[in-house]
């Protein structure tokens, strides 16, 4: 419903206090984007969005018909984006993934070698620095707290490697959890669009009407896992929020401390109770919570003395109620925090304190 900078008559029978309809009809009149205002918007930006070219080694199982063993020389393209003039580029992690030589190619053809200034695969987040004679064209980060599910979107990038190509669309959803999209290792929670999205768009930006970042381009979805139904129109990004987060850590101190607890958990439901019944014989009574299935031994979680059974059903004043609840608040903590914890075991409320810990990048796995 929207609100009217008009009077209302008093003679009107409406209640006075509320905001009149408004016709889906004048409401898409009013909101009608002009192809002139899109033409100019991409031609100021994007000068700003370049091509990533990744080269690595690789093991091969041949070399040729009569040798051995060998090694080949793969290749990657991707895409990124300037966000700071003096040369810093974003672009998502695993576009320069054990790379040996990184190429920045810009709009108007300029090459560029490119030094990975760091690279946090948890969060597909990379940093790249070029360095040219001149100041680049930085493009302006926005809000992507503010997003709703309806708000335009344009991404641009570098699909196929086809240069600069733009796409529009609008955002579908915010807030999708990484677990449900076969990413479990990821601490993102991203941003749904239905803006054409391909491979080598990766790394590009998504970009609100006023040309400013709102996302970064990270992947798609061909195939539904639970169905097998190929899919269309599903795109998601990395909320530029997160992005600049990352970025500003990488920047600081070269890698990223990530919050870690040492468990592996579940979240409570029927199907997962009826589950641990039959395969564990244990019996979980609560309806929601996050179910400990393992702890790491030497962990914080191992300090704390949680164990295998446990259910985490608040952390300070916050309840849990599921595994995203969880992660999402680890992202508003960091290592050497302390975490109140109420759990129950048994059945029986119990209390636990645990110190956040420092996640080692290599105890997960990274994306292909």
């Amino acid at each position: 419903m929207l609100q009217t900078g008009c009077n209302r008559s008093s003679q009107t029978t409406q209640d006075p206090q509320k905001a009149p309809e408004i016709p889906a009809a004048e409401i898409a009149s009013r909101s009608q984007i002009s192809s002139n205002l899109i033409v100019k918007m991409v031609d100021q930006v994007g000068p700003s969005v370049v091509q990533i070219n990744a080269a690595r080694n690789s093991k091969a199982p041949w070399s040729g018909p009569f040798e051995g063993p060998g090694s080949r020389r793969d290749q990657g393209t991707g895409s990124g984006f300037i966000f700071d003039e003096k040369g810093l580029i974003l672009t998502n992690a695993h576009v320069v993934e054990d790379a040996d030589e990184v190429t920045v190619v810009l709009k108007d053809g300029q090459q560029f070698p490119g030094t990975v200034e760091g690279a946090d695969p948890l969060t597909d987040i990379a940093v790249i620095k070029i360095e040219a004679q001149k100041s680049l064209p930085a493009l302006t980060l926005g809000d992507s707290d503010a997003l709703q599910a309806g708000d335009w979107a344009i991404a641009i990038g570098n699909p196929l490697g086809l240069n600069n190509t733009v796409t529009m669309g609008i955002i579908s959803a915010t807030d999708r959890a990484s677990a449900k999209l076969g990413a479990p290792d990821q601490r993102v929670n991203f941003i749904q669009t239905d803006a054409a999205i391909n491979p080598g768009n990766s790394g590009g930006p998504l970009l609100n009407l006023k040309g400013e970042v709102i996302g970064i381009n990270t992947a798609i979805i061909r195939e539904s896992q639970a169905s097998g139904v190929e899919a269309q129109g599903l795109g998601f990004a990395i909320p530029v929020k997160i992005a600049a987060r990352i970025s500003q850590q990488i920047l600081k101190e070269g890698q990223v401390a990530h919050p870690y607890l040492g468990i592996r958990m579940i979240s409570i439901s029927e199907q997962t109770k009826e589950l641990l019944q039959e395969e564990t014989d244990l019996q979980v009574q609560q309806d929601k919570g996050v179910l400990v299935v393992d702890v790491v031994s030497d962990s914080p979680a191992a300090a704390a003395e949680l164990k295998p059974g446990d259910v985490i059903v608040q952390i300070g004043k916050t309840q849990i109620d599921n595994t995203e609840q969880l992660q999402q608040l680890l992202q508003s903590v960091t290592p050497g925090d302390q975490l109140s914890l109420t759990i129950m075991r048994k059945n029986q409320q119990r209390q636990a304190q645990l110190k956040v810990g420092t996640l080692n990048p290599d105890t997960f796995s990274r994306r292909s």
